[in-house]
């Protein structure tokens, strides 16, 4: 079925506002997801002296990997990643994605090394914080340490739902769950609830919830039949939340 109305490709707008490398924390429209509230001027200008922008990564581009020492935080500052754990065995686990205003690296802060691979989904770009002179400065910042531990507090949540998605759920309630997840982060970043892009492959998505690629596509073929969904390639229209919901619980 085809699609009338364009979809704006994921993040394109913010990365038109971000393309330049050099805008200030301040002037950052995702300056409130990725920054302690409450900062006064002289604090910020300090956390902003200690943050390395980046040039845009290319799509499949390496972030870092598994092997490397950990050093930095990084924060997504337009398009998208995904990380990756490899097995004994070879194969690899998608362990999550990630999307403008989020820390990528928060899971090697005790271990002191990075435990998995991050790689752009997409044309991205990200904030380096490293992570020494993000230790010094937060001496002086009470609200960038509670921030700290607030992202932790989130990530650790999302992984014991992770756990409850792959172990409980069905199928159905898998992909609709993962469907509404992505709802709910890019209306937080000011972009539509129900009309956005998969930046992510049909076959990551498979592999992140524990499911087989036909069972993904079979299933985007039938929420689409019911109405749901409208899917065109990566473009993706919600037009049922509330039929979503119901399946998910």
């Amino acid at each position: 079925m085809a699609q009338t109305n364009t979809v704006t490709p994921l993040f394109n707008d913010l990365a038109k506002i971000e393309h330049d490398r050099n805008v200030a924390c301040h002037a950052c429209s995702l300056y409130s997801l990725c920054l302690p509230l409450g900062l006064d001027n002289n604090d910020l200008v300090k956390l902003d002296t200690i943050i390395e922008r980046s040039q845009n990564y290319k799509r499949g581009h390496t972030l870092f990997t598994s092997k490397q020492p950990f050093k930095s935080l990084f924060v997504v500052r337009s398009g998208s990643f995904k990380t990756t754990i490899s097995a004994a065995d070879g194969r690899d686990q998608v362990t999550g994605f990630y999307f403008p205003g989020e820390f990528i690296g928060l899971d090697a802060i005790h271990q002191q090394n990075y435990p998995s691979n991050a790689r752009s989904l997409e044309s991205s770009s990200v904030c380096e914080l490293p992570f020494s002179n993000l230790e010094d400065i937060g001496k002086e910042m009470p609200q960038l340490q509670i921030q700290m531990l607030t992202r932790l507090s989130k990530e650790l949540a999302g992984d014991k739902n992770l756990m409850l998605l792959l172990g409980k759920k069905t199928a159905d309630e898998k992909l609709a769950t993962f469907l509404l997840s992505l709802s709910k982060r890019f209306q937080e970043r000011g972009f539509s609830a129900t009309n956005f892009q998969l930046s992510m492959s049909r076959s990551d998505i498979a592999n992140h919830l524990g499911l087989a690629v036909e069972t993904v596509s079979r299933l985007f073929s039938r929420f689409q039949e019911e109405g749901w969904i409208v899917i065109a390639g990566k473009s993706l229209v919600i037009k049922n939340t509330a039929k979503l919901e119901q399946l998910c619980g």
